[in-house]
């Protein structure tokens, strides 16, 4: 069978033969119709992520859109090394693979659910979002960005305002139910008085921060008082990415003087919770209710595509 075939941390996969998967206990065969390239994706490939692989060669891709045996149509994730889902094959656990409902296509079905998912986790699992709030997203012009901003609204938040360095993408976003928009590319003093503008007396009840470094730095001495003074709203930032760096200097102060919670995403969650979030994330996707944007790429051309620039808020799809 043709897969994207990685041979070298750091190098594009290539699309050539590969064995056939096999099935083994509480496992299936996926034929694979659809695979998205993400972020996660490249830094696998690359070595900067924990889970890199170690063994070679092994296909790439994490999850993907296919068909059970039995031709139940499927979105599947965690593929068994050294299997993957950009391949016209593959083998995922049994219990990785949720039924699409008919009016997700193929490619929709394929970029939403990883991003949507993450977003919501961030959201409503983690920040616990509560109706009427206000909601900061740090770096929403991307994919994932981008589903943060809707599905705060969908889940009630009462104002969400969308930060992030492509005004072309945050002019989008409003349409997309963001309530204000502030672009990151300006200076740090400019962008602390966009911070402090948008916070209000009332301040972010949540912030989904995907790029940390200077941008969450600014936002902090924003947020930071300086005199004795009465907090009656806490800040609960959940951390999930570093787009603008992997590091920041925290001020004591910052802590001492606001009510904030930085929380991590904390990996994966229990299977309930996860099932949870995919069933809504794909209910949401029916009903259109959320929208992502993609491109289909045939897998022939994987290592010219796995090299071009991310792009603004686009997921690419692998097509086997």
């Amino acid at each position: 069978m043709k897969a994207a075939v990685l041979h070298e941390l750091g190098k594009p996969p290539r699309c050539e033969d590969f064995a056939e998967p096999t099935a083994g206990a509480n496992e299936v065969i996926v034929q694979v119709r659809a695979s998205s390239l993400k972020s996660v994706d490249k830094q696998l490939a690359a070595g900067s992520h924990y889970a890199s692989p170690r063994e070679f060669p092994v296909i790439c891709g994490t999850d993907g859109v296919g068909l059970l045996p039995d031709g139940t149509r499927v979105f599947f994730g965690g593929p068994r090394r050294p299997f993957g889902a950009m391949a016209q094959r593959t083998v995922a656990p049994a219990a990785y693979c949720f039924p699409l409902p008919d009016a997700l296509g193929d490619a929709t079905a394929a970029a939403l659910p990883n991003p949507g998912v993450s977003a919501l986790l961030s959201l409503n699992h983690r920040a616990k979002v509560l109706k009427g709030e206000t909601i900061l997203i740090l770096g929403a012009t991307g994919v994932t960005g981008k589903l943060a901003v809707q599905i705060a609204k969908l889940l009630g938040a009462g104002r969400v305002v969308a930060s992030g360095r492509n005004p072309q993408s945050l002019e989008k976003l409003r349409a997309l139910g963001a309530d204000a928009t502030i672009q990151l590319n300006q200076s740090d003093e400019e962008l602390k008085k966009a911070f402090a503008k948008e916070a209000g007396e009332a301040g972010f009840q949540v912030v989904i921060d995907y790029v940390w470094g200077r941008p969450t730095e600014i936002l902090f001495a924003a947020i930071t008082r300086h005199e004795f003074a009465v907090v009656n709203s806490e800040t609960r930032l959940v951390q999930v990415g570093e787009s603008a760096g992997p590091t920041i200097s925290l001020p004591a102060a910052v802590l001492r003087s606001t009510a904030l919670t930085i929380l991590g995403t904390a990996g994966i969650p229990p299977r309930d919770v996860l099932v949870a979030a995919m069933q809504q994330v794909l209910d949401w996707g029916a009903k259109r209710a959320l929208q992502i944007e993609t491109e289909s790429v045939p897998l022939s051309e994987i290592e010219e595509v796995w090299q071009r620039p991310d792009l603004a808020g686009r997921r690419i799809v692998v097509i086997p």
